[in-house]
């Protein structure tokens, strides 16, 4: 299996809850879990794995949990070239409260390395969720794997073994 990264940003554990479920999933030897908020250092670090695996949690209007401003900071500052990189992405939303923006910030962190040559895999159905509207959802599915834990916390388990056959198949 790839060398891989896991990076989270998680004001409230819930997003490193679930990071902490797929680094088990895929194997503690074949993974290295950070929190963003303790563990950033930079890009250098980031660009020795050869899948990078993000997890973003949305707050407000769609804008990215509050641990990676700075690397997204650092990334228009600095543009590191993230080309033959791997990344697939997970996050948080609320359907009820934010369904209007639910998981955006899937959807910014998709761009923003996109725009720096990243490949992007294991996007996920929109299926089964209810939300107005979604910056993570591109030709039709999401861009990564999306949870509600305040609202739909029975229905994570199964959606995560879900995605993670998709994120191995992805990988194989």
């Amino acid at each position: 299996m790839a060398n891989i990264g896991i990076y989270v940003g998680s004001a409230n554990g819930i997003t490193l809850a679930v990071g902490e479920q797929i680094q088990e999933a895929l194997g503690e030897d074949n993974c290295d879990l950070f929190d963003l908020e303790d563990d950033y250092l930079g890009f250098d670090e980031m660009l020795e794995y050869d899948v990078l695996i993000f997890g973003c949690s949305t707050w407000g209007s769609g804008e990215v949990q509050f641990n990676w401003v700075e690397p997204l900071q650092d990334l228009a500052n600095e543009k590191p070239d993230f080309s033959g990189k791997t990344i697939a992405l997970f996050g948080a939303g609320d359907y009820v409260d934010h369904g209007e923006q639910f998981v955006s910030a899937l959807g910014v962190l998709y761009d923003k390395f996109t725009g720096r040559g990243a490949n992007f895999i294991a996007p996920f159905p929109t299926d089964g969720y209810t939300y107005k509207y979604s910056n993570a959802v591109r030709d039709g599915k999401f861009v990564g794997f999306p949870f509600d834990q305040v609202n739909e916390k029975d229905k994570t388990p199964e959606r995560l073994g879900r995605w993670l056959e998709i994120l191995k198949a992805d990988l194989a």
